[in-house]
């Protein structure tokens, strides 16, 4: 009986050690359970906070898209406008190429006319301004067409020795004959120093205008006399420089006599010279040179033989 007793009770013990086993497996059971649904937990707080940002990112977008659409609404609006105002230059140029090409036609019609008339009237024996004359357009007799420079300064064209029926205007010569510095002495200041950066070059010319044209102004040359048609004096040049050229020392001024002097014998193809002559002033003798215009110097359209006969022919075009 105590023997049934004491195997019950050590059955019971190791029951209830069992039991306990199995509660404390039981506790550790819930306890990782408890832990992996604290994880759980903070992941899906993890989660739900990734989802709120991504929710925002998503607003964000959306109001960016929003306002994209706007902005292509309103692009779509002014490529209407602009393709409107394309149409609208397209038929414009369209009709304005249709008025262009109208006006040349006409244009082509009046000029060819004009060239018929212009032809005509220099058959007739007529002068023409260079400056209205396409003279490579024109269909005259012989093909060739002179240039000639009137006494008036102006460039015309006429047929080969025709001389103007209405006599307006002698003819002077051809732009060819005429002497470098006569041909530099027509052109104004501005095409002057375009022609060339010589000082020396561009006095001559001015000096040479001063002597021919009387509008000119400021002449330093004096009369001559006994086979001297004209004569200039060196300290007269001088003088006439530094009007001509304010600020010039007279140290260059002096320099600058030599160098003008030079450029006129030059360019005058050494039809004016140089003279020295003695003169007296306050009692005292000194040699002074001269720049002179010999009686008998050929300078075209100044000489009794270039007055009397027509000019040659210097320059025919064809």
């Amino acid at each position: 009986m105590t023997e049934s007793l004491e195997s019950q009770l050590a059955a019971l013990t190791d029951r209830i050690e069992q039991l306990e086993a199995e509660l404390r497996r039981k506790d550790e059971r819930i306890a990782t359970l408890e832990s992996r649904l604290d994880d759980h937990d903070e992941c899906l707080d993890d989660h739900t906070h990734r989802l709120e940002d991504h929710d925002e990112r998503l607003d964000d977008q959306h109001k960016r898209l929003e306002n994209h659409t706007h902005h292509l609404e309103q692009t779509d609006t002014q490529l209407e406008d602009h393709q409107t105002t394309l149409e609208d230059l397209q038929t414009n140029a369209t009709t304005t190429t249709k008025q262009t090409k109208a006006a040349l036609k006409k244009a082509n019609t009046n000029k060819t006319r004009l060239r018929e008339l212009q032809a005509r009237e220099l058959e007739k024996g007529a002068h023409l301004r260079a400056d209205t004359v396409d003279e490579h357009e024109l269909d005259v007799r012989g093909d060739r067409l002179e240039r000639i420079t009137k006494d008036d300064g102006r460039t015309y064209f006429r047929l080969p020795e025709h001389t103007d029926p209405l006599d307006r205007s002698d003819v002077s010569l051809a732009y060819g004959d005429l002497l470098p510095i006569q041909q530099l002495a027509r052109v104004d200041d501005d095409m002057l120093r375009s022609t060339t950066n010589a000082l020396p070059t561009r006095l001559a010319a001015k000096l040479w205008s001063a002597r021919t044209d009387s509008s000119v102004g400021d002449d330093p040359w004096n009369a001559g006399c006994k086979g001297v048609r004209e004569y200039l004096k060196a300290s007269d040049l001088k003088h006439w420089i530094r009007r001509q050229e304010p600020g010039t020392s007279e140290s260059y001024a002096k320099k600058l006599v030599s160098r003008t002097i030079d450029a006129v014998l030059d360019l005058s193809k050494h039809r004016l010279a140089v003279r020295k002559r003695t003169e007296r002033k306050n009692g005292l003798e000194y040699t002074e040179r001269r720049l002179i215009v010999p009686d008998d110097a050929a300078i075209p359209g100044e000489t009794t033989q270039a007055a009397e006969q027509p000019p040659e022919t210097a320059d025919v075009l064809g």
